[in-house]
């Protein structure tokens, strides 16, 4: 799999408490005919979540695409991408491994980290925007 800076929400960021992602993804300009974002014709576009440091402590991890029309992040509108389990979150896993949802209308992304229970003191996550999600070998 390919991962590339401006693509990135996340690079091995540390989860030890409820957080954004240290970045945010500008979609680009909203088709004015469409009102929405326009990826065009073709393949869809993946988005990749997956956990480079075992987590601890923690009950779950909420993680949600958070989207909006400024860089302000009120945010505008929420997707949820899933709830995972500390027995989930181990390192290697993929715990989120799918497309960007079609019908984005807001140019500004990024993704929301939410902890329930103990805050963890390890627990790292790297996602962000691919072109191919890599199958072999790792834990799903």
């Amino acid at each position: 799999m390919i991962l590339d800076n401006q693509a990135m929400f996340s690079d091995a960021q540390a989860i030890t408490a409820t957080a954004a992602s240290t970045n945010t993804i500008d979609f680009g300009p909203i088709s004015p005919r469409t009102k929405n974002l326009d990826f065009g014709k073709g393949d869809e576009v993946g988005l990749l979540v997956q956990v480079v440091e075992d987590f601890n402590n923690l009950t779950s991890l909420q993680i949600d695409l958070e989207l909006d029309s400024t860089t302000t992040f009120t945010p505008d509108k929420t997707l949820p991408l899933g709830i995972y389990t500390l027995a989930q979150l181990k390192a290697g896993m993929q715990i989120y491994e799918d497309d960007l949802p079609r019908g984005i209308t807001l140019q500004y992304g990024r993704l929301k980290y939410t902890v329930t229970g103990t805050a963890p003191t390890t627990g790292k996550i790297t996602a962000g925007i691919v072109a191919g999600v890599q199958s072999n070998g790792v834990s799903f």
